[in-house]
């Protein structure tokens, strides 16, 4: 293996930029279709340019594919039309050479029906797997709650024919519920772990935690260690790597996330849904409260662990976070003619520029508030550029469009027929890929992903986002958000305008003017007798720097 020329500490993801992408639709090395490893590593340089530093890599494994990989039919494998384990190994170490980390999806609470572990389970009632899943013979007498897929499946019992019985499943009916309760399932889990830590990746982002505790089976059992299975995890994860994190989906209350980080021996970092929804939303309709509601959610997590952030996912753009008015507005307010971009009773299956309306100057701007939150910011695949989703695609697909590159055929991606692609490029209107792509915003220097390029230079020059203190500074205009980050001797203030008019707003702020640096943005600002006054016009951000001692401060100092 390489020696990663990165620093060793385990805080490495507080001033970490992740990326999210799927291989199956990133970059087409062979003429197939199908995104693959190969491709991948051949888009590395782009990847460093736009100076990412972790790659999340969502499931790459044997798989029939009915829920996009997440329904997992082997932990050890790579799916052969991805690639090989070598071509796994190859792109850790080329990465690695980069100063890129490489965060792989674990999918715990459920595996495929066509796992051979549950295949064993259904044809053996005596098999030591068969306990690895949850049964009942009296369906209507077992627990029961309402599925995670409430217009797609009738309930979370299924019954198998070959084993005579019905199977537990939270998610689609072909991904049957592991036992976590079962501590043979535990070993499991920690083995495939180990198995990929060994291979060379820096940690994971764990799916659907929050599921992986809840009451399962006919008798409604859980874990008996609770929380402790996230601290076994990540017990596991240290011992084999010192610098290997672990990362939540945890879409749980407000009120018990912070049971998640253990005190700092659970999770390293949680995907923050409120700040996401709240934060997507106020920037959408022009009015900034719901980032002060968000804010008054939250728990102070202190120095035990850390949000991540982020606008849009490859999911459903979910909107239970939001309060009961609001939450009804935003399904009307970013719902589409037809009307069938509505899923699962929860959100929206657009993307970013679906829901701001392909204005990129909006986009920015609300990168420029995810970067500068506190918080290690994510950014999905194709939001640099502001790919839209195709609403004709079925269930979540829509948002799963391969990354358009280029003018050329396939938006560059592929070499193949149309209809051999994995899922179709976007190839008309006005997210197709001769009018949106990677190549043509490269070239002009006030495009959208030179602008996402700006924050995240930005976002690496300012370590207070990472490790200092957050507060909210109350300004009058209801469309202006301005926060800061405080730490030892240095400030970051940055000051965010929805508007589609210019706006003025002044704040006390003990920095001179003279030990002041603006860091990034369009906006602009004026330090007087103790006092900042930003400038900003319809959608600008600026971000403004400084020494409290009166220094100027050399960039990435804190």
């Amino acid at each position: 293996m390489t020696v990663v020329a990165m620093t060793t500490a385990t805080s490495w993801f507080r001033d970490a930029v992740i990326y999210s992408l799927d291989v199956k639709t990133f970059n087409d090395s062979d003429g197939d279709g199908w995104g693959d490893f190969q491709g991948l590593i051949d888009r590395l340089n782009y990847l460093d340019s736009l100076g990412v530093d972790c790659l999340w890599i969502r499931p790459f494994f044997p798989s029939p594919l009915r829920d996009n990989g997440y329904d997992v039919a082997d932990y050890y494998g790579v799916d052969d039309r991805l690639g090989t384990l070598g071509d796994v190994r190859e792109l850790v170490d080329r990465a690695h050479d980069r100063g890129i980390r490489i965060l792989t999806d674990m999918v715990f609470n459920h595996t495929s029906s066509e796992h051979p572990w549950f295949q064993r389970a259904r044809s053996d009632p005596h098999s030591p797997y068969h306990d690895y899943y949850l049964w009942t013979e009296h369906p209507e007498e077992a627990f029961s709650h309402p599925n995670i897929f409430p217009d797609r499946e009738d309930g979370v019992w299924t019954h198998d024919q070959v084993a005579g019985k019905w199977y537990y499943h939270q998610f689609y009916h072909h991904q049957p519920d592991l036992n976590t309760a079962n501590p043979a399932v535990r070993e499991e889990i920690y083995d495939v772990l180990r198995f990929w830590l060994q291979i060379g990746v820096d940690g994971f982002r764990i799916d659907a935690a929050h599921p992986m505790l809840h009451p399962k089976g006919h008798n409604a059992v859980t874990p008996d260690i609770g929380m402790g299975l996230f601290e076994e995890m990540k017990s596991v994860v240290r011992d084999e790597r010192e610098d290997a994190i672990l990362l939540a989906e945890a879409d749980d209350q407000p009120e018990v996330l912070r049971e998640y980080f253990a005190d700092g021996d659970g999770f390293d970092m949680l995907f923050d849904f409120v700040t996401n929804q709240h934060m997507a939303y106020a920037i959408a309709v022009k009015d900034m409260w719901p980032m002060y509601r968000a804010n008054e959610q939250l728990p102070d997590l202190g120095a035990i662990g850390q949000w991540a952030n982020f606008l849009r996912n490859h999911d459903e753009f979910n909107l239970l976070k939001l309060p009961g008015e609001a939450f009804e507005h935003a399904r009307q307010f970013f719902g589409d003619d037809e009307g069938d971009s509505w899923i699962f009773d929860r959100g929206h299956r657009l993307r970013l520029a679906d829901l701001y309306a392909g204005d990129h100057d909006r986009i920015a701007l609300a990168h420029s508030l995810m970067f500068s939150l506190r918080g290690t910011p994510v950014l999905l695949s194709g939001d640099e550029i502001g790919m839209g989703a195709d609403i004709s695609l079925p269930e979540r697909e829509s948002v799963r469009t391969p990354m358009q590159w280029s003018a050329n055929d396939n938006g560059g991606f592929s070499t193949a027929a149309p209809e051999a692609c994995y899922n179709p490029v976007i190839d008309e209107g006005e997210y197709s890929y001769e009018q949106l792509n990677v190549a043509e915003q490269l070239a002009d220097p006030g495009s959208l992903l030179n602008r996402i390029k700006a924050l995240i230079d930005a976002r690496t020059m300012c370590p207070e986002i990472g490790s200092g203190s957050y507060s909210i500074l109350d300004v009058p205009p209801k469309e202006v958000f301005v926060h800061r980050m405080d730490a030892r001797n240095t400030v970051l203030i940055a000051a965010h305008n929805a508007a589609t008019d210019r706006r003025e707003v002044q704040i006390p702020f003990e920095v001179p003017a003279d030990a002041a640096t603006k860091i990034v943005g369009p906006g602009s600002y004026a330090i007087e007798d103790e006092t900042i006054q930003f400038d900003l016009g319809e959608c600008e951000y600026v971000w403004v720097r400084g020494d409290t001692r009166g220094d100027r401060i050399p960039m990435g100092e804190a």
